[in-house]
């Protein structure tokens, strides 16, 4: 089915949102406008989360009930702010805003809300906002982060290093590759480059704390690397970036789909795996 095909919430009247069936889901991007190196836009997670929901999309059959609300495009950024063009919510503010759309989505008569989020200061203010959600209104919030679900195979050709999927988290080859692919003419080419990462330094050395992981410390970007942005953006080919839209897409629609097989009341009829 075309991805255009699906409705958008704005254009909808409240008619046809009150007409939506109750086994619908309302599936809604989140992303940010922030500093992504010299290479990428401050569009760049927006971009991402967009065009991975559209190519999920292209999956999922033409009776499927879903409704796509506006997407939350300022998330939470504040280890962006000392970058010119950052834009970011006040974590209160982003909670209280995924809390308002999530009771739009209730008082719609939905059950079922898939927050779908390709930025990786989001998930914190996604989990309290989400548990607010369904103990206020009964809601199943769904919560993916393309960043956490399993990248594809990618080696021994034209795939990536184990040390970039590790490190390179802000404007390295995932995030180039992609945006090569959904959104080529927004790349400055002629900026591609290699930052490494503090956190790869940390890890070469041998400790435990790092910027991710089972030690993980609060950082700002320029506590990475002075530029913003780390990672091997010269890996990030347009074929690279059609392989992992591709495979997130397919991901997401499994997620969508099994979203709208699990029970709301209790969870206690859970989907069947694929």
């Amino acid at each position: 089915m075309s991805a255009s095909s699906f409705p958008r919430w704005q254009d909808l009247t409240s008619q046809d949102i009150a007409a939506l069936p109750d086994d619908g889901i309302a599936v809604m991007v989140l992303g940010a406008i922030e500093q992504h190196g010299d290479h990428l836009p401050l569009s760049t997670d927006l971009d991402i989360g967009e065009g991975l929901l559209e190519a999920a999309l292209e999956h999922l059959p033409d009776d499927f009930p879903l409704v796509k609300l506006p997407s939350m495009m300022v998330g939470a950024s504040d280890e962006h702010l000392s970058f010119p063009g950052t834009l970011s919510l006040p974590p209160a503010i982003a909670i209280a805003t995924l809390e308002t759309y999530g009771e739009a989505v209730a008082r719609a008569g939905l059950k079922r809300l898939v927050l779908f989020n390709a930025h990786g200061g989001n998930p914190a203010v996604m989990d309290l906002a989400a548990l607010t959600l369904r103990r206020r209104h009964g809601l199943l919030v769904v919560k993916s982060h393309y960043m956490r679900m399993p990248p594809p195979g990618m080696l021994p050709s034209g795939g990536l290093p184990a040390e970039e999927l590790r490190h390179g988290l802000h404007g390295g080859a995932v995030e180039t590759a992609m945006m090569r692919h959904i959104a080529p003419h927004k790349v400055r080419l002629e900026h591609l480059d290699h930052p490494v990462s503090w956190g790869k330094t940390m890890a070469d050395a041998g400790l435990l704390l790092g910027p991710e992981g089972e030690a993980a410390f609060a950082w700002l970007a320029e506590d990475l690397h002075p530029g913003g942005a780390v990672g091997n953006a010269r890996l990030g080919t347009p074929e690279l970036g059609e392989r992992l839209v591709a495979h997130y897409a397919k991901r997401l629609a499994r997620i969508l789909r099994e979203t709208h097989t699990m029970s709301v009341e209790n969870f206690q009829s859970r989907p069947k795996a694929e």
